[in-house]
């Protein structure tokens, strides 16, 4: 459902020449608004002085994670996501959600909402604003400049790094 959306309003704003015409920015703007709810919190990268603070979940396929990911980032997954991989995890400790944009993170967010988290917080902008803000990456716990985009579409939103679809 979200990515039909997404794929339509993205059409719409390429149709109507937001994208040239106003530029990638505001387009990938309107694009994360339709996408996030107002009840659920997300933080941008500019306000995470350090990610130690936070339980980093990566809630992308496997094979996303494993091109690239947050530095000490855990993979729990959407399709495959089960609450028994976080059962580790401090409940009352700031965890940090992402995945490409946002969406997938949202969902498994609200999830850990559900199950008694205190303080769950979404990416915004998922590991492409992450990257397009400079942010680290990494690849088998070395830095990367990879970042695996969902696909070629979501991809025209990564102007930093190398852009990987499969």
């Amino acid at each position: 459902m979200f990515f039909q959306r997404a794929r339509i309003l993205f059409s719409l704003l390429f149709f109507w020449g937001f994208l040239p015409s106003f530029g990638q920015s505001l387009a990938y703007k309107t694009l994360l608004e339709g996408i996030y709810d107002d009840n659920f919190p997300v933080i941008k990268p500019a306000q995470i002085s350090n990610l130690s603070n936070y339980q980093i979940l990566d809630a992308r396929e496997k094979a996303e994670y494993e091109v690239s990911h947050l530095p000490e980032a855990k993979w729990v997954g959407y399709d495959t996501f089960n609450l028994k991989n976080v059962a580790d995890l401090d409940k009352n400790k700031p965890v940090l959600v992402y995945c490409t944009v946002g969406a997938r993170s949202q969902e498994i967010g609200k999830k850990l909402q559900s199950a008694g988290f205190t303080r769950v917080f979404n990416l915004y902008g998922g590991i492409i604003h992450w990257v397009n803000e400079n942010q680290p990456v990494v690849q088998n716990g070395k830095p990367t400049q990879k970042v695996h985009t969902y696909s070629k579409s979501w991809g025209i939103w990564l102007n930093k790094g190398e852009k990987v679809y499969d």
